[in-house]
């Protein structure tokens, strides 16, 4: 599987994914700069097929990934997934946005589709 490096090591890149996966599952979207965006996007739906799934082995995994959050793991399995649940993937959204003022690094708003 192709992934991005993001320019860090692989902890301090795990934690960045996790983090933002976190943020996007409690708020519903968050914006960060493309590359980000693009790599964010696996993971969620990766986390909501896992809500979707609903066994304990899904819980445990998404609740491994997300740095034992129960509070974003209890969304993703109580309101995310029902939510989508007629639906096969593509639960998340990128919307341009502006360049960044400091170093015109492209903008994305990864949201969660309704």
């Amino acid at each position: 599987m192709l992934y991005r490096k993001l320019g860090r090591e692989t902890r301090i890149r795990r934690s960045i994914l996790a983090g933002l996966t976190k943020d996007v599952i409690k708020n519903e979207y968050v914006v960060t700069t493309d590359a980000r965006a693009k790599e964010v996007r696996k993971f969620v739906d990766k986390m909501i097929t896992y809500g979707k799934d609903g066994s304990l082995v899904s819980r445990r995994k998404a609740l491994a990934f997300l740095q034992n959050d129960e509070v974003a793991v209890n969304k993703v399995f109580n309101e995310l997934a029902p939510r989508y649940e007629n639906r096969n993937g593509g639960y998340t959204r990128l919307i341009k946005l502006n360049e960044r003022r400091g170093d015109d690094a492209m903008q994305i708003r990864l949201e969660l589709v309704d």
